[in-house]
């Protein structure tokens, strides 16, 4: 399950993603127009910026703006670096891997066999999502949509 503070930084890039190019944007604009608490977007940001993920200039004009475009970002990177390892079990873990505590052995281990397979598909499906196509998917989302009267 994603937390709080992964679901907001998520948002907070979609944002950062509508305005790839134009700038730095200020913490409150995104804090406003995403609903997130301004003092905890800090906190997310500071962690971004410190991943690369973002730029950012201290002052009145100072701000927050991508690094990364928004093309080759994709949502496993963001997941991968607000929340750890993709794995459900440490076994199957790429880059932190450790052997479970709790298993006779890994060799024998068919739990193994099938986590293997859920951090695979999670990996495909979150590594091929760019915050091109969630920005893109949220505009359609708010496009509004064509009432059309069936009456004669």
């Amino acid at each position: 399950m994603l937390s709080s503070r992964t679901k907001y930084g998520i948002h907070a890039l979609i944002y950062l993603s509508h305005r790839f190019g134009q700038g730095l944007i200020a913490i409150k604009e995104i804090s406003e127009a995403e609903r997130i608490p301004k003092k905890f977007l800090e906190g997310i940001l500071l962690d971004l910026k410190g991943a690369g993920i973002l730029t950012s200039r201290a002052g009145p004009s100072g701000g927050y703006s991508l690094r990364v475009n928004p093309l080759e970002l994709s949502l496993g990177r963001i997941v991968r670096i607000m929340e750890g390892p993709l794995a459900l079990t440490p076994c199957v873990s790429l880059n932190s891997y450790s052997p479970c505590t709790d298993c006779r052995t890994e060799k024998e281990c068919s739990l193994k066999l099938q986590m293997k397979l859920v951090r695979d598909a999670s990996a495909k499906i979150l590594d091929e999502v760019t915050f091109e196509t969630l920005a893109t998917q949220e505009n359609a989302l708010r496009a509004p949509t064509a009432s059309y009267n069936f009456d004669i």
